[in-house]
């Protein structure tokens, strides 16, 4: 299996809860109270289908309330979820896989093959390795209710990776729900996951409600980062839209909400001197910012143009100007997380120094004619509002006039989905983050098979042909030359910009216990006590 070769231990964060104890009558006794854990998240939830959109959020709403056939544990090995037992022919083309017994969705009906080969199809097709795989997919057929085959025209690594990877995550749904077209937005949200969640108590802009799902049938073994039991020790989760990092903090403090999965770092410091909250940290390999280009658009379109940000940016203004503290930041002009094994810097010598002279040149060779460009803004999340700003800056003084429009994050994600001209409401570049940069299979912004690509389309046969060899290949060394000539052409043919690494602490009081160390931020296994 490649994945112990590629990964490092991800070290995140997971979630914890706080209860509330609420008081009725059945009859003459007295019902139990309930333990409800309050969080506040990196952003509020708006799109509810994780197969659909690639933000944080909805991910982590996907983790909630469906399962996954595999997942990755906290060695960065891939350990079976949903799965009972599976087999690989001998030549490497054919996984039979077994359903574990007792799987229910929510609706009480019991999981089946067929469900999943649907769900596989679904997310395949949006997901960078689902596609890798399914380039080399033969078919996919139910043997029976619980036991099915897929079937590949030659050995890939995509679809072990692809199935276990906890961001851009396979999950299960039922066979109705996962045969929308992946180019449309669920309107069920049935799941087999540890909770339920209730839509009738779902309010954008407010709170997200989960419950306890009590027919859940958790793994046996003890949880490891995604992996293992998801064992359920509270009533209820509800999600707290509070965009104000200090209103979040003075709330924390109160004990009126128990985490905060991503508080400002600037604030940091007086958490700190608190002796009710305590710290987890995030992956220690951190996130890496991503400046992504609209390929389809004027300018950016052209090479040139899009050449010319290696020269103008600088990766030390943006991690500056957002993350300040350098205990909580790194440069790294890598497109891979340095201090891992495939992490390398070849081909950046020169490049992210701002050398204007050397942008300019390459802006007027492009043909930019002037015409403003639109740089897309976040303002309600403190690890991305300066970054546009500052961007703005150094592609003025590149020679970009820069039409900077400023929006919540949540509207910034839907509008990145759009491949409209400007006059029609589209954009020509856009600011993200990810913690998925290993290697080429897995990173969603080297991924340039045009139209089926993550929003901004790039489209280049050669990075592609690259990436399909990575999936092939199992040996390190030949592994890391896939991944010297990825970034090389990725310089030549920019799909980004990397902006450098970020680290994000966790916050959470001391009243809660079983914090799971994972690559997204979870709540089973966790137990609260008092306040």
């Amino acid at each position: 299996m490649i994945m112990k070769n590629l990964r490092s231990t991800y070290l995140v964060a997971t979630m914890v809860i706080a209860g509330l104890s609420t008081v009725g009558m059945h009859g003459a006794a007295m019902a139990q109270p309930q333990t409800i854990v309050r969080a506040v998240m990196h952003s509020d939830l708006k799109i509810v289908d994780p197969v659909w959109s690639t933000a944080y959020i909805s991910r982590n709403h996907g983790y909630m309330i469906y399962d996954t056939l595999f997942a990755m544990d906290a060695q960065g090995a891939v350990q079976p979820q949903m799965i009972d037992t599976y087999q690989l022919s001998e030549d490497k083309t054919v996984y039979t896989m077994t359903l574990r017994e007792g799987l229910l969705w929510h609706d009480g009906k019991p999981v089946t093959s067929d469900d999943c080969i649907a769900s596989i199809k679904r997310w395949a097709a949006r997901d960078v390795v689902g596609q890798e795989m399914l380039t080399y997919l033969k078919d996919i057929t139910a043997v029976d209710q619980k036991t099915f085959k897929i079937n590949l025209k030659e050995p890939s690594a995509a679809v072990m990776i692809g199935l276990s990877r906890p961001t851009g995550t396979a999950f299960m749904m039922p066979k109705r729900v996962a045969e929308t077209s992946p180019q449309e937005q669920l309107s069920e949200y049935v799941g087999s996951g540890p909770f339920v969640f209730k839509t009738n108590e779902w309010k954008p802009g407010s709170k997200v409600v989960y419950e306890k799902f009590a027919q859940y049938k958790p793994r046996a073994e003890p949880p490891s980062a995604m992996a293992g039991g998801k064992v359920v020790k509270v009533d209820r989760v509800e999600w707290l839209a509070i965009a104000d990092q200090q209103t979040a903090v003075n709330a924390l403090l109160a004990g009126e909400i128990d985490i905060i999965e991503q508080p400002s770092h600037d604030l940091l410091p007086m958490l700190k001197k608190n002796a009710n909250i305590q710290f987890s940290d995030w992956s220690s390999m951190g996130n890496q910012y991503v400046f992504r280009f609209n390929s389809l658009n004027k300018p950016f379109d052209n090479v040139k143009a899009r050449q010319a940000i290696w020269y103008a940016f600088n990766q030390e203004d943006f991690l500056k100007a957002v993350i300040g503290d350098p205990d909580y930041y790194k440069v790294c002009k890598s497109m891979f997380f340095c201090g891992t094994p495939l992490g390398t810097t070849i081909g950046m010598d020169g490049l992210l120094e701002s050398n204007f002279k050397k942008a300019r040149e390459l802006v007027k060779e492009s043909g930019y004619d002037g015409t403003p460009i639109v740089l897309l803004h976040s303002t309600d999340r403190h690890v991305y509002a300066n970054l546009a700003p500052v961007a703005k800056s150094l592609l003025e003084k590149a020679g970009f006039k820069v039409d900077m429009q400023s929006m919540d994050w949540q509207s910034v994600v839907v509008r990145r989905t759009k491949k409209d001209p400007i006059a029609k409401g589209g954009w020509n570049l856009t600011i993200t983050s990810t913690n998925n940069v290993f290697n080429p299979l897995e990173s969603s912004y080297l991924n340039a098979a045009c139209e089926k690509t993550t929003f901004g389309w790039p489209c280049d046969a050669q990075i592609e042909k690259l990436r399909s060899d990575f999936s092939r290949e199992t040996d390190l060394t030949k592994q890391k030359a896939l991944t010297e000539a990825v970034q090389l052409r990725a310089i030549e043919y920019p799909v980004y910009i990397p902006l450098g690494q970020w680290y994000q602490p966790m916050v959470a009081r001391k009243n809660l216990s079983g914090v799971i160390e994972a690559p997204a931020p979870v709540f089973w296994n966790l137990t609260k006590t008092g306040k």
